[in-house]
């Protein structure tokens, strides 16, 4: 068995990275652990270019990507490990996230892997949406949510000077090829996807962070629940719905076809308007546009 540990931090032997350890440690099934330091990997941005949605799923970019990719196919569980920037994981998420267009075409066999994932921060309370930042990748990865968490601890190591946090680590690895997360039932999460983040829409209406199903805000004797609908559609929540999704992301090359000069004459409209910053960095120039 291998389980794959995707580290969003750049230092070495940081928290995230002993922390991924450390529920590796604790997994009860014997198996193999597999690391990618996701900062130090050459994950270049997406270019919305769609060939990955097509033929055979690959990017035309020549970086890490597909290696990460692989390892995540050949992964029987994962884990993830990220520390908190400014109030949200660390960037290096987003930046692979950004290219799960190439995933589309893998969710077969990437579709239903059990997860845990965990997020470091420096302060209590200071870890602002990083663990929607967490539960949104595992959905986008097609991965299942056992568990999610968040810790603290800013210095090297300092996130087990706290044992409380040895056993944040024995929970997720309990967890990770356990039975599914029981949420359902539990009136203040959302009832489509466990999610426990909401946008309020107003007085009454509330969208889920996670996996973006509407619902409504009830309050009954004092106390608030939310009642979701969990539509059909939603590419997040079933393998048949990442389908759906596909085939319309697949449909838009004949919409741009149709609507082409239409469509460009709009946009040269805003051809000459402003001045851009042009990178000083010599490698960057001659890079195709965006």
């Amino acid at each position: 068995m291998e389980i794959l540990a995707l580290v969003g931090s750049p230092r070495r032997l940081g928290n995230s990275e002993l922390m991924a350890k450390e529920i590796s440690r604790r997994i009860p099934e014997p198996h193999r652990l597999k690391l990618v330091r996701l900062p130090e990997m050459d994950i270049r941005p997406c270019r919305a270019c769609y060939t990955c949605l097509f033929d055979e799923h690959t990017c035309p970019q020549a970086d890490d990507f597909p290696t990460i990719l692989e390892a995540l196919l050949q992964a029987d569980g994962l884990i993830l490990a990220v520390p908190v920037y400014m109030l949200a994981a660390n960037a290096s998420l987003k930046q692979f996230l950004d290219r799960g267009l190439s995933l589309y075409g893998h969710f077969e066999k990437l579709w239903g892997k059990p997860a845990v994932a965990v997020a470091i921060a420096g302060i209590p309370g200071m870890e602002g949406y990083t663990k929607l930042c967490l539960d949104s990748a595992l959905r986008l990865m097609g991965a299942q949510p056992q568990a999610s968490e968040v810790v603290y601890g800013a210095l090297p190591g300092e996130v087990f000077l706290n044992q409380d946090n040895l056993k944040t680590a024995e929970k997720l690895a309990n967890a990770l090829f356990g039975p599914p997360p029981e949420w359902q039932g539990e009136s203040w999460r959302c009832q489509a996807c466990g999610g426990d983040t909401f946008r309020f829409l107003g007085l009454e209406q509330v969208r889920c962070m996670t996996c973006s199903s509407p619902g409504k805000v009830l309050i009954k004797e004092g106390q608030v629940d939310f009642a979701v609908d969990a539509h059909e559609d939603h590419f997040f929540l079933t393998l048949e719905g990442a389908r759906r999704h596909l085939h319309w992301l697949q449909g838009m090359k004949g919409r741009f076809l149709e609507k082409k000069k239409e469509l460009k004459s709009i946009c040269l409209d805003y051809l000459h308007e402003g001045e851009w910053l042009e990178t000083t960095r010599k490698e960057n120039k001659g890079a195709p546009a965006s």
